[in-house]
């Protein structure tokens, strides 16, 4: 594990606020994984930006009255204000309306690919709405995907993951006014995949990713790599710089791949990719591709890290049919280490899971009678019984020597959820909740030593003391507001390395701060 380190989140479109689902998924976890190595001394660059071309912007500026500026601007607002509530930060956000150089940089990989002959000229049928006297391509129309008869948008389908045409959705209608829509013959340009193929197979075979993921890319394969249209006729996004193509835009997930490149600057490290499996065929395929053709010296990703749908109620999370629970009112209801602490419980890896707004509470109640709980029982007996400081008595006998040891394995196991190879986060919160479990009973247990005249309390006080340092650094990485609430209290320095280093007991006298309040999980009015 060396770095520096690149971590990247698929940018979310602007056409509504975060929703649960959606921190579910790639942007939390790309946190975790950039907390740990930081703690860890690496230098970690954490990436996104806002995906404001993409043409479900418009379209729900066509529902809403709203021109699509208006859109992307509202709701890219609300997405970097979810983000930093939920305490993640990213570095940068990329903005494509507003960043200087964004649409020239974008035009010159595009030309810079046509010039090349990796893109090229093709006149194929595409829909058309006679009602709304406009070209029906990716959030304008909808019908049966070609490969899996599941109902999908345009450009490629969330169910199974694979591209299409726009023209070979089966019955396509338009999104808009509902009716059917009609093929008519387009010319637009194209990136044939196939010249790809061996490269994009080598790729894939040193690349980690899931199972899921890489039956897509093999199955894409064995059919024979499709010609994917990188334009299309529309007013909404990046100008194709091509003669003839004026009136066209440059498809907006090709727009994403020069996209990335404008978040790291040169020499940039092989990226570590979070994503939905909805969005696989783009990044392990589309962009991998894309990137070849641009730059073969390009460092391509070494990991994709891809969640499959979170669930509410049984239906998919889905922002353009507001079949969600907004990040922000979560957030306000239960602060951020409660819903980090549920999406990761509950994280959708390697299958869909499913949300119920109660499970918040139930995760709450969880941190407040279970963390919350044991420590508060052992801030009150250093206030009560150790003048508020740290017992000069070390750890000691034998229930602290089975303890340390199962603890120190645990740390193990957490460090292995926590690191690029086997980034786990749904493993990683199960040690957490170990760690604490074991604590809490320990300290059940040695309680009855206060009754013993001879007895070993405060050395088990100690002891306690020190797991509850490791937590302080062990959690940081999924619960980063308690974490460092806990390490003000014991008078630790937050962001220390997860390993067995943090598993040390205070020092004899060391002053213990009282708790104001809840540790881990508090109302973000008190945070």
């Amino acid at each position: 594990m060396t770095g520096p380190f690149w971590i990247t989140a698929t940018p979310p479109t602007p056409n509504g606020e975060l929703h649960v689902g959606h921190l579910a998924g790639p942007y939390l976890a790309a946190d975790v994984l950039r907390r740990f190595l930081s703690a860890e001394g690496h230098t970690v660059r954490l990436t996104t930006g806002l995906d404001d071309h993409q043409s479900y912007v418009p379209v729900r500026g066509l529902r809403d009255g709203l021109k699509g500026e208006e859109v992307a601007d509202r709701y890219g607002a609300a997405i970097v204000a979810a983000w930093t509530d939920a305490a993640t930060r990213y570095d940068p956000v990329v903005r494509p309306r507003s960043d200087p150089g964004y649409t020239a940089f974008v035009q010159e990989f595009f030309a810079a690919l046509l010039t090349a002959g990796a893109i090229v000229p093709r006149t194929r049928p595409l829909p058309w709405c006679d009602g709304c006297e406009r070209w029906l391509y990716e959030a304008y129309v909808a019908g049966g995907c070609p490969h899996c008869g599941a109902e999908s948008g345009g450009n490629a389908c969330e169910a199974c993951g694979r591209p299409n045409e726009c023209g070979d959705l089966r019955d396509p209608h338009c999104v808009v006014c509902g009716t059917a829509a009609r093929l008519r013959d387009c010319e637009r340009l194209y990136l044939p995949l196939a010249p790809f193929a061996d490269r994009l197979a080598s790729y894939w075979a040193g690349t980690r990713m899931p199972p899921h993921l890489r039956a897509l890319c093999e199955v894409m394969l064995a059919g024979g790599l499709p010609e994917i249209a990188v334009s299309h006729p529309s007013d909404w996004g990046v100008p194709v710089p091509a003669a003839g193509f004026e009136d066209q835009r440059v498809y907006v997930w090709f727009e994403m791949a020069p996209g990335y490149l404008l978040q790291h600057p040169a020499p940039r490290p092989a990226p570590v990719q979070f994503f939905g499996f909805d969005n696989g065929y783009f990044h392990a395929v589309l962009f991998p591709a894309l990137f070849m053709a641009y730059d073969p010296g390009l460092a391509l990703p070494s990991a994709f890290v891809v969640n499959e749908f979170y669930r509410l109620s049984g239906k998919k999370f889905s922002t353009s049919r507001r079949h969600a629970v907004w990040a922000s009112e979560a957030l306000a209801r239960v602060g951020a280490d409660v819903l980090r602490w549920h999406v990761f419980t509950d994280r959708p890896t390697g299958r869909q899971t499913n949300f119920e707004p109660a499970d918040l509470d139930h995760a709450r109640e969880h941190l407040h009678q279970v963390w919350n709980g044991w420590l508060d029982r052992l801030l009150a007996d250093v206030r009560e019984h150790h003048e508020g400081r740290a017992p000069r008595e070390r750890p000691d006998g034998a229930a602290w020597q089975v303890l340390h040891g199962r603890v120190l394995r645990a740390v193990a196991e957490l460090r292995e959820a926590y690191a690029p190879e086997g980034f786990d986060p749904r493993r990683a919160v199960a040690l957490l909740d170990e760690i604490v479990a074991m604590a809490v009973d320990f300290g059940h247990e040695q309680a009855h030593e206060r009754a013993r005249p001879a007895g070993t309390h405060a050395a088990a006080v100690s002891g306690q003391l020190a797991v509850a340092a490791l937590l302080a650094a062990a959690a940081e990485p999924v619960l980063p507001d308690g974490a460092v609430r806990l390490a003000h209290l014991l008078g630790v320095d937050p962001g220390r390395p997860v390993d067995a280093a943090a598993l040390q007991p205070l020092p004899p006298a060391h002053p213990i701060r009282p708790a104001d309040g809840a540790v881990f999980g508090r109302p973000p009015a008190l945070r």
